[in-house]
């Protein structure tokens, strides 16, 4: 929990600004500390830095905001102007004589010249920056996941950059933020010689310039339209026909765009044709496991439509799933890639099918069972069917862009712990939807957590609780305090994806999926 009660200043004379600037810089350079870092540890890695200066706490918080600008340092130089925001407070307007408008996102300044803002801006505009006056980071937040910009650089008061820690490091936006000289709504002032020094900070650098996620999603849609589909499908048959619709319906395309994200930030030379088929392929055995999920689960629709087996018949739809598969595979075997990275990403794919099936299987037997599956069973088969998707994907994209095996291995304990919370988070969602009830089949793992409990109740028949209809096993779950226990479960896997992501060497990466992982979770 962050404390609010500490008095939050910033020193008023440039000079001691300046020496802890500097102190902060050469303090984080040889910590050798890379972002993101929750609050937490901003605040540890303050209070050493003020003790070896032989300061005491007094400027704790605005020590905690240079030791997070130095981390962010190099992610935000190496950002080009143009995908930059600078976001300026309105509290730097004159009150008694401005003349700017209000819209939905802030204020619009009219270049009256009456305050710096104009000055500023002008400045920033010319750079190339998206530039913003509001209050708080959440439209800031909102234009990173929107794709409209890859970091900020941000002024505000003590106060609103204290508050901004926790929403910024849990969406891995890079951002540095300068504190206003003293805390106010209105005519505060700011030091505009350091503001200026940052805004001109630029050192190209690939190797940790951000991805766009947002973008490169769009990129990825466009990879399943109907004109982008013949270039991968031109025999004209209708098994082939049957096989591009399913490929065009709805969905979110993560697990290409996972794979896409792998392979851009490993590769040194990006090939937008092997990126294109490395998607194409990600994406021919996901809607190949989805039409086989919905036959054996015998669902009547998805994306809001009627599933391929209950408009063409099971023979037509097993035979589409079949041809993905085969589809999917011709595509890997043909990658333009050395005859090292084919091997091996024909390993990691075939592998990958083996353990799907395998879940898949064990999902399908614990279901024609009688007694439910135990916790640990369903963890196995959340890992062997989401983890197992999510795994190929981002091992399939690394390996095409040259990823060590460490990496890999990273990628893959990572994949597993995101199978498990992304299930558990959806059950819960499911459980918790008041507007769509369901059956309890919709969230396994919560009627796992039930039954553990309920078996340690000497007192309560397991067996009585198939007599139970939906709505009173929700109340007992409820009644029992299952969701709690299942939110702890959640936070312990989320907890586990965050350190194996923490383990990455490549930062690209690395921010991109905390800040998947944020809009997720």
């Amino acid at each position: 929990m962050i404390k609010t009660q500490r008095l939050l200043k910033v020193p008023q004379d440039v000079k001691l600004r300046s020496l802890l600037r500097k102190e902060a810089a050469l303090f984080v350079a040889r910590e050798k500390i890379r972002p993101p870092v929750g609050f937490v540890r901003l605040q540890n890695l303050a209070a050493v830095l003020l003790r070896h200066l032989g300061m005491d706490d007094e400027y704790l918080d605005f020590t905690i905001v240079l030791c997070g600008n130095e981390i962010w340092r190099d992610v935000v130089a190496a950002t080009p102007f143009d995908r930059r925001l600078l976001l300026l407070p309105q509290c730097l307007k004159n009150t008694q004589t401005c003349q700017a408008d209000m819209d939905s996102l802030g204020l619009i300044c009219a270049g009256c010249k009456a305050c710096p803002i104009d000055s500023v801006l002008t400045k920033a505009e010319a750079l190339g920056y998206t530039t913003l006056v509001a209050e708080g980071t959440t439209v800031a937040v909102g234009l990173v996941e929107e794709g409209a910009i890859d970091a900020v650089i941000g002024v505000s008061c003590m106060p609103v950059l204290q508050r901004s820690f926790e929403p910024v490091s849990r969406a891995a936006v890079p951002v540095m933020g300068l504190p206003l000289l003293f805390n106010g709504c209105e005519n505060t002032n700011l030091d505009y010689g350091w503001l200026f020094e940052e805004m001109h900070l630029l050192k190209q650098n690939a190797a940790i310039q951000p991805l766009s996620v947002s973008l490169l999603k769009d990129q990825v849609q466009d990879y399943f339209t109907e004109f982008t589909l013949q270039d991968f499908f031109c025999a004209g048959n209708e098994t082939e026909k049957l096989a591009k619709r399913m490929l065009m319906a709805g969905g979110q395309r993560i697990r290409p765009l996972l794979t896409v994200l792998a392979y851009r930030s490993y590769a040194r030379e990006v090939r937008e044709d092997l990126q294109a088929a490395l998607a194409m392929i990600i994406e021919c055995f996901h809607k190949a496991s989805l039409i086989h999920d919905d036959l054996e689960d015998d669902d009547d629709y998805r994306y809001n439509q009627e599933t391929l087996h209950k408009t063409h018949g099971i023979p037509v739809a097993v035979n589409v799933g079949d041809y993905l598969v085969g589809k999917g595979y011709r595509l890997l075997a043909s990658l333009p890639v050395d005859p090292v990275a084919l091997a091996e990403s024909l390993r990691v794919v075939s592998s990958s099918h083996l353990n799907l099936a395998t879940g898949q299987g064990a999902d399908l037997m614990l279901n024609g069972q009688s007694q439910a599956p135990s916790v640990d069973e369903l963890l196995q088969i959340f890992i062997q069917k989401t983890g197992e998707a999510v795994k190929v994907a981002l091992l399939l994209g690394a390996i095409n862009g040259g990823a060590e095996p460490a990496e890999l291995r990273i990628l893959e304990t990572f994949a597993d712990w995101f199978g498990i919370a992304y299930q558990i988070r959806d059950d819960l969602n499911e459980f918790r939807d008041d507007h769509q009830p369901g059956h309890t089949r919709h969230f396994p793992f919560l009627m796992a957590l039930l039954n553990e409990k309920l078996a340690e109740n000497e007192g309560y028949r397991l067996q009585e609780m198939a007599k139970l209809s939906s709505n009173e096993l929700r109340r007992l779950m409820s009644d029992e305090k299952v969701d709690v226990h299942a939110d702890a479960f959640l936070k312990l896997y989320v907890d586990k994806c965050y350190r194996e992501l923490d383990r990455l060497q490549n930062l690209k990466l690395k921010l991109s999926l905390y800040g998947l992982m944020g809009k997720i979770f």
